[in-house]
């Protein structure tokens, strides 16, 4: 049995084995690189990406990227396609075909059926002169030096190379296409990520109660008002204008500083020109005044008009943060 340090320096010399070897991948880039990232972006089609075994798992990946950030992709297994599959290639569609030595029988049975279909192939492949980089169109370059695999032997750092040089391709694609933050928030709209970059202060603040007190009313109305809309804090109105804002923490600094409190009114504790947010802003940055100004709500308006509150808390059960 190995110590932890031992086991740790394992771990650190995987990781530096991995490191070397897709560093040598800025250098592997061709113009083949380019002609596959003009070719997506001039299909109507898709882009297939298929392989086995690592390489399989490795191209599922990389559908997922492209289809999160604008590129169509599906992902197609290089053993079920010739049993069946190959009938989700369309003929505008584009394969990306993924493995390491470019000669596995599978490999060799699927690469002349696809040539066949007339598609434009791309090789991912670390052997240039293996049977798939031979009959490819284009050929994108994952060769490694050597594996992490202390045996030379389980795909380790070559399928690191596949998985970065695959993101090289999607961050390629969607900058070309000119992809924005909007673009992304339209496929991400679940999660937290999603909602950052789409949910509004008027998607939560219309589930809050709108508390408001008069400006002549008395401390017990506020105290009820504050306690029964349950949301720390209460809007003061004048004529149907908002003039200030009562806290819980309001509440306690005058029981703190009064004895008698029975002929104090919301105006004499309020708040002036209190903080406010427009229902359209971003979630995310209703939360960032929050943080800015060391508080726990806002008010929200809708042009001139006070509609309501929005809450930390509000904010935190969307899993924003």
């Amino acid at each position: 049995m190995k110590g932890i340090k031992n086991i740790n320096d394992i771990g650190i010399r995987t990781i530096e084995s991995e490191l070397s070897a897709v560093a040598q991948l800025k250098s592997q880039i061709t113009d083949d690189f380019g002609n596959t990232v003009e070719a997506i972006l001039k299909t109507d089609g898709r882009v297939i990406l298929t392989g086995i075994g690592k390489s399989a798992i490795i191209a599922s990946k990389i559908v997922a990227t492209m289809n999160s950030t604008g590129t169509p992709s599906v992902f197609m297994h290089a053993a079920d396609a010739i049993h069946g599959d190959l009938g989700t290639i369309r003929k505008e569609d584009i394969i990306i075909c993924l493995s390491n030595s470019g000669t596995t029988p599978e490999i060799k049975v699927l690469v002349p059926i696809l040539r066949q279909r007339g598609n434009i192939l791309v090789a991912m492949t670390g052997n240039l002169s293996s049977f798939l980089a031979q009959h490819a169109d284009y050929t994108i370059n994952t060769a490694v030096s050597h594996e992490a695999c202390p045996n030379n032997l389980a795909p380790t750092s070559s399928t690191t190379a596949q998985l970065i040089m695959g993101d090289a391709l999607a961050v390629a694609l969607l900058e070309c296409r000119g992809f924005t933050v909007n673009d992304y928030a339209k496929f991400h709209p679940g999660g937290a990520l999603g909602k950052k970059l789409y949910l509004k202060v008027k998607d939560l603040y219309i589930q809050n109660e709108r508390p408001s007190v008069l400006k002549d009313d008395s401390i017990k109305k506020v105290i009820v008002e504050i306690s029964s809309k349950r949301l720390g804090a209460t809007a003061v109105m004048d004529d149907g204008t908002l003039i200030g804002i009562i806290t819980d923490g309001d509440i306690r600094r005058m029981l703190e500083k009064y004895t008698q409190i029975e002929n104090i009114t919301a105006t004499d504790i309020m708040s002036k020109n209190p903080k406010t947010i427009e229902a359209n802003t971003l979630v995310v940055d209703a939360l960032s005044t929050m943080r800015k100004n060391n508080i726990t709500q806002l008010l929200v308006t809708d042009g001139t008009k006070y509609v309501g509150v929005v809450h930390l808390h509000d904010i935190l059960r969307e899993g924003i943060i």
